[in-house]
This record gives C-alpha cells, sequence and structure tokens, in this order.
C-alpha cells in the first residue's frame, strides 16, 4: 500500500468519448449495464478493479460524525439519519463500479435485459439473495420497494417513480419495468434503488419510522446498537448472502463499524488525535499540511494518504435563495460574488493551497470551456438568448482580487452593480427606493468552524458596502429542516458531481424544486434553458452530443451566479491509523462512501 502520496490513475476522462461511441447492445440477457458502450469488466471478473480479493477479515473502526440524528431510515424525507447507513447495509439489484464513468454488475439480480431504445428493462434475481434476517429477497419485496420509495420515499427516488408506466412480475425470480418517458439513463437507475422488506413495515408508516427501528437490508452490516445524538454501532452479518460472489470479493472488511457524534469539527479532531476514532478525512489543505504532526503521526502510529481522483469539482459555497427578492437580481448576485475576497479568503482558511472552483463540472473534460459558447453548445443556448444571463453565450469567468484584505476594485465593481439593481448608500446604509435596508443571514450548521470563519470575513467586507449579514447557527435537525423549507437567505452549499451526470440534475435544479420542499435546488433555479439541456444530456447518443449538452448546462449554472464559489477538493485527505490499509489500484472516482471503507481492511503491521 502507498500511504503518502499517488500517481494519478492511469484511466482518464478521455475514457468517457471512447464509451460513448461504443454502439448499444441488443436486448440480450447481460451480467452488467453501461450508459454508453458494454461494461468494461467481462461476465467472468474475479473482482472490482480496486479491490483485494485476498484482503482479510477483521477489526473494528470508528468514524466520527458532527451533528446527531433522529432516525435510522436513511430512505425517508423526514428526520436526519446517519449519512453512512444507505451505503453500509443496504442493496439495490445492480452495483457501481467507480473506475468507470457509469456502469453497473449484477449484485441482487444475476442479469439484466434491456432493449436497444431502453424503453424497459428486466431483472432476474440471484436465488441465493437474502436479508439480513435470512429470508429470501422476493420479487414482492422489489416491487415494494420500489412502490413506497417512489411515493413516500426521500425525494431522491420520487422523480425515477413518476416516470414508471408499470412493474410487474414475469417470472418466479423476474421483475419488469417499462417506462413512460425516453429516457436512455433509467434503466440504469432502475438497476440503483435500495431493495427493503416488505414484510417488516406492514401495519405500520414507513415514513415516520423513528430513532428506534432501522429498515432491513440485504448488505453486510446490520446495526446492533445506538443512542440518538451519541453513537450508532455496525456488525457485519457471519451469514451475509453475497460473501463470495464477485462484487463483494475483497470488500466489506472490517468485523464492526462505529459511528460517534460530536459537537464540532474540533472535539472531532481532538478524538481522534488521542485514538479514540480510526480515520478522519481532511478538507483543508493548509490544517492537513500544518495540523497534524502530533505524536502518533510522529511516532507512525497515523498514516497520512492522499487518494486522487478524477471526478468534476461540482459546486461548493455559498448558495444565494433566489425565492427572496433580494438575490433574485443577478446584478445583485454579481456583487455579492465581487464583495466576496476569495484570493484573501483562501489564504486565510487554507493557506491558499487549495485552487478555486470555476464552473460546476470544472476539472474534468464535462465543464465548460472559456470564451464565447461555440459549435454545438451555442447552438444548444442560442433558442434561449433572450433569457439567458449575462456570460452564459459570451463566457464567463469570476473576478479576481489583489489577494490584499481591501478587496477596493472588486469592491467597486460591486457598488455599481447594486446601483445598477436600485440600492444606494443612504447615511452609511445600503437602501432600495423604498427606504429598505440591504439586510440578511447566513445559515450555517453547528459545528462548522470553517464556514463560519469564511461568513465572518465575508460579512466584513460586505459591511463596506452597507450590508447588513448576520450568521445563525444552527443544530443539525434545525439546518436540515430549514434547508429543506429554503427558510434561508445564504447557506453552506455543497454538491458532488459524477463523470456521467443524468436524472438527479433535475433534483439539483430542476424547476419543480422551486416550490417543492426538500429538493436539493437551494438556490431556486428556475430556467427553461435547464429544463431543455438535462434532457439533451440524458438522450444523448454520442459523445459529441452528450458533453456538448453537460458543457452547456455548465454555462447556465455558472453564468446564473447561484452560488458564490470557493475552494475544489481536488484529492482526498486521509488520516487513519497505522493497522488500515487499502489497495494500491485506484478508481477513477477516488475516494467515495464504496472506497473508504468498503475496500479497506484491518490488518496488524
Amino acid at each position: 500500500m502507498r500511504s503518502e502520496f499517488f500517481k494519478v490513475a492511469t484511466s482518464t476522462l478521455a475514457g468517457i468519448t471512447l464509451l460513448l461511441s461504443v454502439n448499444f447492445a441488443g436486448a440480450e440477457s447481460a451480467h452488467g449495464i453501461a450508459m454508453y458502450g458494454d461494461p468494461a469488466l467481462p461476465p467472468d471478473y474475479a473482482s472490482l478493479p480496486y479491490a483485494n480479493p485476498d484482503a482479510p477479515k477483521g477489526g473494528k473502526v470508528v468514524f466520527g460524525n458532527t451533528g446527531g440524528f433522529d432516525t435510522l431510515n436513511p430512505f425517508v424525507q423526514k428526520g436526519t439519519a446517519p449519512w453512512q447507513l444507505r451505503f453500509w447495509g443496504y442493496e439495490s439489484l445492480m452495483g457501481r463500479s467507480y473506475d468507470e464513468p457509469f456502469s453497473l454488475y449484477g449484485l441482487l439480480a444475476e442479469s439484466i435485459e434491456t432493449p436497444d431504445d431502453r424503453s424497459w428493462v428486466e431483472f432476474t434475481l440471484r436465488p441465493e439473495a437474502k436479508f439480513s434476517d435470512g429470508s429470501p429477497v422476493t420479487v414482492e419485496d422489489v416491487i415494494w420497494s420500489y412502490e413506497t420509495l417512489g411515493t413516500s420515499g426521500h425525494l431522491r427516488y420520487r422523480g425515477f417513480w413518476s416516470k414508471v408506466e408499470s412493474i410487474t412480475q414475469t417470472g418466479p425470480l423476474k421483475v419488469r419495468i417499462d417506462f413512460n418517458t425516453e429516457d436512455r439513463e433509467l434503466a440504469l437507475l432502475a438497476g440503483m434503488r435500495p431493495i427493503l422488506k416488505k414484510a417488516q413495515w406492514e401495519g405500520k408508516s414507513f415514513a415516520d419510522s423513528g430513532p428506534n427501528e432501522a429498515p432491513l437490508g440485504t448488505g453486510a452490516y446490520v446495526v446492533d446498537a445506538s443512542e440518538p445524538g451519541r453513537y450508532v454501532s455496525l456488525h457485519r452479518n457471519p451469514n451475509y448472502w453475497g460473501k463470495d460472489i464477485a462484487f463483494r470479493r475483497g470488500t466489506q472488511n472490517f468485523d464492526e463499524m462505529r459511528i460517534e457524534f460530536f459537537g464540532d469539527a474540533t472535539v472531532l479532531f481532538e478524538a481522534f488525535k488521542v485514538g479514540e476514532l480510526t480515520a478522519v478525512r481532511e478538507y483543508n489543505a493548509g490544517k492537513w499540511d500544518n495540523n497534524y504532526n502530533f505524536p502518533s503521526v510522529q511516532r507512525g502510529d497515523v498514516i497520512k494518504s492522499e487518494i486522487p481522483h478524477q471526478r468534476p469539482s461540482g459546486i461548493t459555497g455559498l448558495a444565494m435563495n433566489t425565492r427572496n427578492p433580494l438575490f433574485a437580481d443577478w446584478r445583485v448576485r454579481e456583487a455579492m460574488i465581487n464583495a466576496f475576497n476569495f484570493e484573501y479568503i483562501n489564504g486565510t482558511v487554507t493557506g491558499g493551497k487549495q485552487p478555486r472552483i470555476t464552473s460546476y463540472y470544472s476539472n474534468s473534460s464535462l465543464g465548460m470551456k472559456s470564451g464565447p459558447a461555440e459549435g454545438r453548445v451555442r447552438t444548444l443556448l442560442e433558442p434561449f438568448a433572450d433569457q439567458l444571463f449575462p456570460g452564459a453565450l459570451e463566457g464567463y469567468e469570476l473576478p479576481l482580487s489583489d489577494g490584499t484584505e481591501r478587496n477596493r476594485k472588486n469592491l467597486r465593481t460591486a457598488t455599481k452593480l447594486l446601483s445598477e439593481a436600485g440600492w444606494t448608500i443612504q447615511d452609511g446604509v445600503l437602501q432600495n427606493s423604498k427606504g429598505e435596508p440591504f439586510e440578511f443571514s447566513f445559515l450555517l450548521r453547528q459545528g462548522d468552524s470553517e464556514m463560519q470563519t469564511v461568513v465572518e470575513i465575508y460579512a466584513r467586507a460586505l459591511e463596506r458596502l452597507g450590508i447588513k449579514a448576520v450568521t445563525e447557527t444552527v443544530d443539525n435537525a434545525q439546518y436540515v429542516s430549514r434547508q429543506n423549507e429554503y427558510d434561508f437567505d445564504m447557506t453552506h452549499y455543497r454538491r458532488d458531481l459524477s463523470l456521467s451526470p443524468g436524472n438527479e440534475q433535475y433534483l439539483y435544479w430542476g424547476r419543480d424544486g422551486v416550490t417543492q420542499t426538500g429538493s436539493r435546488n437551494l438556490m431556486g433555479v428556475d430556467s427553461p434553458a435547464v429544463e431543455s439541456l438535462i434532457p439533451a444530456m440524458l438522450n444523448a447518443t454520442s459523445a459529441e452530443n452528450f458533453i456538448s449538452a453537460v458543457r452547456a448546462l455548465d454555462r447556465v449554472l455558472t453564468s446564473g451566479r447561484y452560488v458564490i464559489p470557493i475552494w475544489q477538493f481536488d484529492k482526498s485527505r486521509i488520516a487513519h491509523a497505522k493497522e488500515l490499509h487499502f489497495p494500491e489500484t485506484l478508481p477513477i472516482y477516488g475516494d467515495r462512501p464504496q472506497f473508504m471503507p468498503t475496500v479497506w481492511w484491518y490488518e496488524a503491521n
């Protein structure tokens, strides 16, 4: 195992083009499926390429979360569950390989069949698939899971269900799903819904499950003890049905995994330093260099590992709620971006060592190109020319500061933009024509000390514009609830994006999310261009058309000025006990929930 720094994995995003260029297969039963072309692994593959099939089983690991939880059901809209649960204890019909842009292989299902147009998909269940209580997985469980998640589950599952025409049993172990929408991704999404046990919820409300009952799953890990706000403990099921199938070989190696909860990140880090936690992820490059020199690191008992990746930057920063009239005008949002002195803040918080996000899909071949839109990208955007914000067609770049605290040039630009939008200084206070002051609040999660530092610096700059900005720090439950209800002015926002964007884009910035509570469209994006570009992306049948649609979408979102971007996470930084190991072969997606802890193992040196 290499434990310090790694060469970038040999796979590159150029592989997307190769995958996109392959013709679709016909409606034949197969061991796997790819969004474009064929999956990379053959039917007789031995294990996932980034797993160690000889990894030993055993050991206990303890991770830390900030905040708390009030439910053990990660599949419902109500309440807050530990985010890890839906990855550790549950499975779907197909499993994803994170060394390919978007390929699935049989998990609970042994095979998949779909026609060229992907208007339907049929799965054949493995006869040996079982829930953690030993009962078999049935087609009835599958149908119930799809219907229940699609109607009373979390919003992330409901968009798919609205595109299902019918779901029927076609054999003792076969289930077929027909779609009512032309969308080539649906056949893959159908394979990724978690399968739960119907009988567990007879006579009970699935949507209102509380902190004392976790849904039964088929995964290797089962919750064995928990206390709301303090900890959750899971053990590996010794009778786990799938331990010998190729997709699982070399994975899920720990005997016990435990999550401890802390009030804030500082307390969590101190717990790690004294050995109460087994591993932590560090997202701040400056802290990684300066704060990880404590005695256990010096002795070699704690190892610092860096995991590169090839996925897009995604978007991280401060989201402005455009449902609030204060941020409805793009000129005001552009002023807010100019007032945000990224170079100075980045130097203060991370030591200036993390590059800035320049667009939603930056750092990948899917990201928009600088300068004016050209070719098919322009063709896709021009029908909406009179509705797009400045920069979508002409080109848009984030403002740069001189790195000093004063940021005079950009603040002058912000003042001019605010004046154009009807805001002027009166007696040191920025006001509109009605005499109403420009005031708003930042909604932050308790314990998010890093973002608190960011907004404190930012608020001082806004004061110089005559703007009063205060910070509301709330506990985890209030934070989630208020974001779900869009009850905020500006809030910390993070959205990971993949190498194969698809239907989840509707949840992130689709028009329905403007009013539908609980979506991920926190900004309130309401764009006809977005509504057109997502299906263009989903139904693309060539590399050129797919990439062009994503790049066009990237332009619309970035020039919309919905989020003040901060730094990107260009690599993962994990500090861990020396007994933890991982394979040398790294997936192109790098460190995701299916990498740490899924393919790690415990072994004393």
